[in-house]
């Protein structure tokens, strides 16, 4: 063929395809159901782009999960190697630990308390095996113990300390009691007694009176104790506390040449003292400061002392 001759289509054809031989596509082919295929010809079935996405992504999971696992299991045998535990077995906080272990302190101590009381309370371990009596003078110790009405061999815990305190403060010479265990086995009472501070005749003899206008004992009195001279002398009498009011108000030094207190009423009030002089005091108002001028008054001569007006004291 002359360069001049223009090539045909099918020379054409052959160019484009390489020499091979073109198959034409079926026009009917595409109408064709594919029930129609050739038997035998297996059914393959055709994998959209989703369906491709969803089952790259399952892929990359598995093979994740399948790396972390291998990961797990290394760290794993890398503990075991050094002696530890496996992860998940974490450690307890230290703080929870060291509260459970004050619960449990505190729980021990709470029963082994309660066990010692029971023991103390129910059983003779600690009982009262002996009784001991302090400021025993005029009240003697059998007194006391009468009236205390304690049972040796009494557990200490058992015993009413308040109880046997009111029944020995019941005692006529006695002003008060106080009762307390001492441990392990005694039991400790200590009494304080009146102290007599005027005295008056009665029928049956003297009556002793303490600062309080208790009449506690029927007996002789002290050497130079007053004598009281009101008409029904007692604690819930005016005229006793006005006169004891007095007394108890005198300088010690005053008070010792006093030999009677008489008190008609508790506005005239006077004292006689040993050698013959008299007081007159008064009513008991601004008793502390008759009592210092009253004081002054007797370094003086003189028969009767007034001091009802401190203001202006007389001697006589």
């Amino acid at each position: 063929m002359s360069e001049t001759d223009d090539p045909t289509p099918d020379e054409v054809a052959d160019d484009v395809t390489g020499g091979e031989p073109v198959i034409e596509a079926d026009p009917d082919a595409a109408n064709t159901p594919a029930a129609e295929a050739e038997p035998g010809q297996a059914d393959e079935p055709v994998e959209g782009p989703r369906r491709r996405e969803r089952r790259e992504r399952a892929e990359r999971r598995e093979a994740q999960a399948r790396a972390t696992a291998i990961e797990q299991a290394r760290r794993e045998a890398k503990r075991a190697a050094r002696g530890k535990g496996p992860a998940s077995a974490k450690p307890v906080a230290r703080g929870r630990v060291r509260g459970l272990k004050l619960f449990l302190v505190s729980l021990l101590l709470t029963v082994a308390v309660t066990g010692i009381g029971l023991l103390l309370y129910f059983t003779p371990v600690m009982a009262a095996r002996g009784i001991i009596v302090n400021g025993l003078g005029a009240v003697t110790r059998e007194e006391v113990l009468d009236a205390a009405h304690v049972k040796l061999g009494t557990p200490l815990l058992q015993i009413n300390t308040d109880g046997i305190a009111d029944r020995v403060a019941a005692i006529r010479r006695v002003a008060s009691a106080h009762v307390q265990r001492d441990y392990p086995s005694a039991l400790l009472i200590t009494v304080v007694e009146r102290i007599p501070v005027v005295v008056k005749d009665f029928p049956d003899g003297p009556h002793l009176f303490d600062r309080d206008g208790v009449d506690f004992a029927t007996a002789p009195p002290p050497p130079a104790l007053p004598y009281l001279d009101v008409a029904n002398p007692g604690p819930a009498d005016a005229t006793t506390k006005a006169a004891l009011a007095v007394l108890t108000a005198l300088r010690p030094e005053v008070v010792a040449q006093v030999s009677r207190i008489a008190a008609p009423s508790v506005a005239s009030i006077t004292l006689t003292l040993a050698d013959g002089r008299t007081v007159i005091w008064g009513t008991n108002e601004r008793t502390e400061e008759k009592a210092q001028k009253l004081a002054a008054l007797l370094t003086r001569p003189g028969r009767t002392y007034d001091v009802s007006s401190p203001d202006l004291p007389t001697i006589r």
